[in-house]
């Protein structure tokens, strides 16, 4: 069955992941996974990463540009840096990722495989089929150059796939989840983000092609005369009426890179700023000691904690997350350091608290959701334009930074 989540267009952006920032994004990206697998297990994790909406929230939070391309190898590699080194003790192994390293990831199954006991022979197959099915089976004019592999060692996964389209500069993602594949070739995708086109798109997987799939067994199994014979009968078929297909969520990444308040569901921001001064002062009375910054990661705060926590619908508007702490290009602030860096000190003693067992710093984050979402169509705050250039006017003070900077 297809469990498709929705469509994004993803411009295709180019440019390096600055060291500042990569090191923040994969301590950020371990202990958000750390975090989610405490709370809700770490075939969850997967689950997340499966969902094309939560992953380019997770991307924007961790101060990459909310709309790009670039979020999609960005978050892998965080992903593979920062979880290597405790893969054996949470059971999660990423493998793969962009150009050179996507050819790799047969071999670090197999490496898996011999790690966990899983038949790492099966998954490398595995693998090798979802990238052949992205790009032969469904044709649609994106090139697939990235391909990342996420399993548990339950034998649970998810493969994150996209390709690019050079003459439009876009990207298309791919979201494969395990426990929705009952076949590969019949509906498997998790979900499909890119934004649809003019052109004729081939998709043998659509689960009306199976006829079509059938007569290509019979006319390769017929021989080449055959097929030769049934091409020199084709006549150009009548147009047909477009069959009905289900009404999915669409998120339309736009090319600007300057995050507008129409990206933004504005009461889902009033929500979480009001959490963090109604629970912040509650729940983080030591952190909001330290002069200057402590109110300010609150807010960041709640912002990854309905990362950790929050409900598929509420990952609509993306660029919402990227206020957390900034972004790279600048857009919608410079990455504020301070506030990272707290919020990852913040989280980091959290969830060495939970594992000696101790919840209640995790349970504090995880009442910032729940306060957001009660107060979500009642809050009252700034308008977006007056919160981001508040923002902007701190930068200094925040420890402000961008890949413009030279230093």
């Amino acid at each position: 069955m297809t469990r498709r989540s929705g469509t994004a267009d993803l411009p295709l952006h180019g440019g390096r992941v600055p060291a500042w920032l990569g090191q923040r994004m994969a301590r950020l990206g371990r202990v958000v996974v750390e975090a989610i697998a405490h709370e809700y297990g770490r075939d969850e994790v997967l689950r997340r990463l499966s969902h094309p909406f939560w992953f380019q929230a997770f991307g924007a939070v961790m101060g990459m540009d909310w709309h790009s391309s670039g979020i999609t190898t960005s978050v892998l590699g965080a992903l593979k840096r920062g979880l290597s080194p405790l893969e054996s003790e949470l059971g999660l192994y990423v493998c793969g990722g962009r150009g050179r390293h996507s050819r790799q990831t047969p071999h670090e199954l197999l490496r898996v495989g011999d790690v966990t006991g899983l038949d790492g022979t099966r998954l490398a197959s595995t693998s090798r089929l979802v990238a052949k099915v992205d790009s032969a089976a469904v044709q649609d004019g994106f090139e697939l150059y990235l391909h990342g592999f996420v399993v548990s060692s339950s034998g649970a996964w998810t493969v994150v796939q996209q390709g690019m389209d050079t003459t439009r500069r876009e990207a298309r993602r791919y979201h494969w989840l395990s426990e929705h594949v009952r076949s590969f070739v019949d509906e498997p995708h998790a979900a499909i983000e890119g934004k649809p086109g003019t052109a004729a798109i081939v998709n043998l997987t659509d689960h009306r092609a199976e006829a079509s799939r059938r007569g290509q067994l019979a006319l390769v199994a017929a021989g080449p005369d055959h097929v030769v014979g049934s091409l020199a009968k084709l006549r150009a078929p009548k147009a047909a009426p477009a069959p009905v297909q289900q009404v999915l969520p669409h998120l339309s990444l736009p090319s600007h890179h300057d995050v507008r308040s129409s990206d933004v569901v504005l009461r889902r921001l009033h929500a979480s700023l009001t959490a963090a001064a109604e629970r912040g002062p509650r729940d983080f009375e030591e952190l909001l000691a330290v002069p200057g910054v402590g109110a300010r990661t609150v807010e960041a705060l709640a912002l990854v904690a309905e990362v950790i926590h929050g409900a598929p619908f509420r990952f609509s508007d993306p660029a919402r997350f990227s206020l957390a702490h900034g972004g790279k290009d600048g857009h919608p602030f410079p990455v504020a350091l301070k506030v990272y860096d707290e919020t990852l000190r913040t989280l980091r003693r959290a969830v060495d608290r939970a594992k000696l067992g101790n919840d209640d710093r995790l349970a504090a984050i995880a009442r910032l959701d729940a306060q957001a979402r009660s107060l979500e169509h009642a809050a009252d705050g700034p308008s977006f334009e007056a919160y981001v250039e508040q923002n902007r006017e701190q930068s200094r003070e925040l420890g402000g930074r961008s890949v413009f900077d030279r230093s």
